[in-house]
């Protein structure tokens, strides 16, 4: 079977300076056409916000092509703000995964034209369940539009390629109403940094957001010895094979902490060689008042301590002073992107 030949583009003299001038035309027509519609944003968003926050169940996005695609990017933004969502593949849909779809759900369906088949197909059984159908197009008059509860019309548009045809324009006009559809509804849920890092705990955000009781390690894994005792008493009675921080935590007969003796102090009494110190009480060597965090305080405040003091553990206490965890060092480097 002959194979068909591939038509290569022959190099052009194009200048740096004719890319860049029609990479601007594109930027500044996908930019005039989000200001005409900040200027003109259909009425209909605040009917749509209602409708997700009275949302029972899930919000079902749906849409084909790079309409879908833009649709994935809504769904997963209204996940992450407080809205259960997620996408539905409208050719899928009409094999069986209309079943995924429930009767709490609402429908929010992305198509420029409103009158793509994939998408129009499943508009007759949306509809019989009597599912909200939110649409999400370019004009109040297409069969989509006609057919669903709401319509977010953004008005017909030119697409920036040059050929007018490639969805450009329509898209970037999708994707902003969409990110304000989803940002509108987590202010209108009140939705606060720390829910927002319920759904994202991880990377560097993760970290921003969280409190050093969630990255600590507990008490329970932290070494932790009356202040009375020896040097030796200490690292004696307290050895075990379990994974530890580097320092003990030191207690008066209150609970309080009022000291702490590391490793690297332990290191620095035997290359001093004074052994009879380990016989002392840990009171004469260890560091008073050490570096401490409060219960509640946000993880990036704990990180500028540990880097403004050069120091590898720091203790977390209550409000009575009384040690509740451990911030070690490497535990936050863990915490960050490799």
């Amino acid at each position: 079977m002959p194979q068909r030949a591939i038509r290569y583009q022959e190099p052009s003299d194009w200048t740096v300076f004719e890319c860049l001038q029609s990479a601007r035309e594109v930027v500044r027509a996908e930019h005039a056409a989000i200001e005409k519609l900040a200027s003109n944003l259909p009425v209909a968003l605040y009917d749509a916000v209602e409708t997700l926050i009275r949302c029972r169940g899930s919000v079902i996005v749906t849409g084909i092509g790079k309409a879908g695609w833009i649709g994935q990017k809504v769904s997963a933004s209204l996940a992450s703000t407080g809205t259960r969502s997620h996408f539905l593949h409208p050719s899928e849909a009409m094999h069986g995964d209309l079943g995924r779809v429930g009767d709490d759900d609402v429908v929010l369906v992305l198509s420029n034209s409103g009158n793509t088949p994939e998408v129009t197909q499943i508009l007759g059984s949306l509809q019989r369940r009597n599912l909200p159908i939110i649409a999400m197009t370019a004009t109040a008059n297409n069969e989509l539009a006609k057919a669903a509860d709401i319509v977010l019309d953004y008005g017909k548009v030119t697409e920036a390629c040059h050929l007018g045809l490639a969805p450009s324009t329509s898209t970037t006009l999708m994707l902003v109403l969409g990110d304000a559809l989803c940002l509108v509804t987590a202010q209108r849920r009140q939705f606060t940094p720390q829910d927002f890092v319920t759904y994202h705990p991880g990377g560097t955000l993760g970290l921003k957001l969280s409190r050093v009781e969630e990255i600590m390690r507990p008490l329970r894994d932290c070494r932790v010895a009356d202040e009375s005792w020896t040097v030796r008493q200490v690292f004696t009675k307290l050895a075990s094979n379990q994974r530890r921080s580097g320092a003990v935590l030191l207690t008066d007969s209150a609970g309080k902490l009022t000291g702490v003796f590391t490793d690297s102090d332990l290191a620095r009494l035997l290359e001093q060689q004074k052994d009879a110190s380990l016989d002392s009480s840990i009171t004469e060597v260890m560091t008073r008042h050490p570096k401490t965090i409060t219960f509640g305080s946000p993880t990036p405040e704990a990180v500028k301590l540990l880097a403004a003091h050069n120091i590898s553990e720091l203790p977390v206490v209550d409000s009575q002073g009384a040690p509740i965890g451990v911030i070690d060092i490497t535990d936050v480097l863990n915490l960050l992107p490799k």
